[in-house]
């Protein structure tokens, strides 16, 4: 599963069917991350899975495991429409789960992949929308490139923004080159985090 053809499943399910909130509507693109995982050298990720927080457990998307442990989470969003009233809402839960999970784990690896549709705020205000998509951008770029000592909670590793424009079809508008870059980049920290991984291969 490649990135095109997930984008063209959420399409197909959130516009074309009109299934909004169904719960599947990012399961394909959780395929394509597991797949790219495993071309970064990390295989076996698991999708949905339930892992204890600081606070609460919690399911995220993708989760790789390695002695027992997780050591590699990611999640997966998807913003459609109501851009002005879901992504500042959206900022916020990103960071209030990764501090959940880094309160549990302080180690672990984390990723965020959100697919925004820049056209979600109607045909009139199309422009809006790409104000949105970029704010959004900014805000995630703000927050990720975590590294080890500076653990901050709430940060995370690496994101990747795929900007969309579901106008006329499903069309990849921005964020193919940071999504593919982005398993290699969580795939490194992994690897440094847990340097007995290469030599139990």
């Amino acid at each position: 599963m490649n990135l095109q053809g997930a984008i063209e499943d959420l399409y197909r399910l959130a516009v074309a069917e009109k299934k909004t909130t169904s719960t599947k509507r990012l399961s394909a693109l959780g395929v394509c991350c597991v797949e790219q995982l495993a071309k970064s050298g990390l295989t076996g990720a698991e999708l949905e899975i339930t892992i204890d927080g600081g606070g609460r457990p919690k399911d995220w998307d993708v989760a790789w495991k390695w002695a027992g442990k997780y050591r590699l989470v990611i999640s997966l969003k998807s913003i459609l429409k109501n851009l002005g009233g879901t992504v500042p809402n959206r900022i916020d839960d990103l960071m209030g789960e990764t501090t959940n999970i880094q309160l549990y784990s302080p180690e672990i690896v984390t990723g965020y992949v959100v697919v925004i549709d820049a056209t979600g705020c109607g045909e009139v205000d199309k422009k809006l929308g790409q104000q949105w998509a970029s704010t959004l951008s900014d805000r995630l770029r703000r927050l990720s490139g975590r590294r080890a000592p500076y653990w901050s909670p709430g940060t995370f590793e690496a994101h990747a923004v795929i900007v969309v424009d579901f106008s006329t079809g499903p069309r990849i508008v921005s964020g193919e080159e940071q999504f593919a870059a982005m398993f290699d980049q969580l795939a490194q920290e992994v690897r440094v985090r847990n340097p007995g991984i290469d030599g139990a291969a």
